[in-house]
């Protein structure tokens, strides 16, 4: 299964910056490419088949996936905590506002190492999601990093 359809509700949220839209639009853009998303099996009920439409949001200082069928069934809605996103999106935001500085006037070295830390952060919070997601929804990596960009896009708006 998999994810044909992805909003962020940025409802109340500040306008994004030209870089946050950017990186939103790459990671909608790739995740919509190829990503793998499936709801597992629960013993007390159905569980809709994809593909699905996913919401993500963040109310009451918690991230929502909110997951429908393509024809607008209700699939699944779960809450996250955002507390153990906090510090890996902070370290991606930095290290992210690094990488912006040293495109414009470093050598290609330099932003090579910087572009590799960036990775492994971003893999850091890819694990997290997968972790935190266990139990409702599965997903392989590369779908969790490209959630992951977007739950940092949420998280730079609250």
């Amino acid at each position: 299964m998999h994810i044909t359809h992805i909003e962020i509700d940025m409802a109340g949220m500040p306008a994004p910056t030209p870089e946050i839209e950017q990186e939103r639009s790459v990671a909608i853009f790739d995740l919509l490419e190829e990503n793998s998303f499936a709801l597992p099996a629960r013993d007390d009920r159905a569980v809709p088949p994809g593909p699905y439409h996913v919401t993500l949001a963040i109310r009451d200082k918690r991230l929502v996936f909110d997951v429908n069928t393509e024809s607008g069934e209700d699939a699944a809605e779960f809450h996250l905590s955002l507390a153990p996103f906090r510090q890996t999106v902070k370290d991606y935001w930095q290290i992210c506002e690094s990488y912006y500085a040293a495109v414009k006037n470093m050598p290609p070295s330099k932003i090579e190492a910087i572009d590799m830390a960036r990775r492994g952060i971003h893999n850091e919070g890819a694990r997290i999601l997968q972790e935190r997601l266990e139990g409702k929804a599965e997903v392989d990596t590369d779908t969790a990093r490209r959630l992951f960009t977007l739950i940092c896009v949420l998280h730079f708006g609250a």
